[in-house]
């Protein structure tokens, strides 16, 4: 990914993190999904008193485009407050892999601490219930 664009997704990253509800945590998390067209989705989590049903920000942005009827992506940014860059959880790995493919994924800091990955080196065998015997994805 160019600098440019990548330091654009993890702004609009950062900008989706101010908008995180999580009181319970105090971990807030902003995403920014890039389609395929260079159009940006954020997302941020949201949390709950049963905790069980927070959504992470990761989900939260392939939702909201997926239900615009968005379909391809090349990248995911996220943001955290951490003191060391934090890649999406396992089941924002999962998500994402079968929605997205095998996408960049740029973790960041607040401080701009940042690591750069494919989602396959964080995914390594995902389940994927959608591929044909050939391997190939269904449409």
């Amino acid at each position: 990914m160019d600098p440019a664009r990548e330091a654009a997704l993890v702004a609009a990253a950062r900008r989706a993190r101010e908008h995180a509800v999580c009181s319970y945590s105090g971990f807030a998390v902003g995403a920014a999904l890039e389609t395929k067209e260079g159009a940006v989705f954020g997302g941020c989590n949201v949390e709950n008193g049963t905790y069980g049903l927070t959504v992470c920000a990761e989900r939260v942005a392939i939702w909201k485009a997926l239900s615009e009827g968005v379909r391809e992506f090349r990248a995911v940014a996220v943001v955290t407050g951490a003191p060391e860059p934090t890649p999406p959880c396992g089941a924002c790995r999962q998500i994402l892999w079968e929605f997205a493919g095998d996408i960049e994924v740029v973790s960041s800091t607040l401080e701009g601490r940042t690591k750069r990955f494919h989602l396959h080196e964080l995914l390594p065998e995902p389940f994927e219930f959608d591929k044909d015997m050939s391997g190939n994805r269904k449409p």
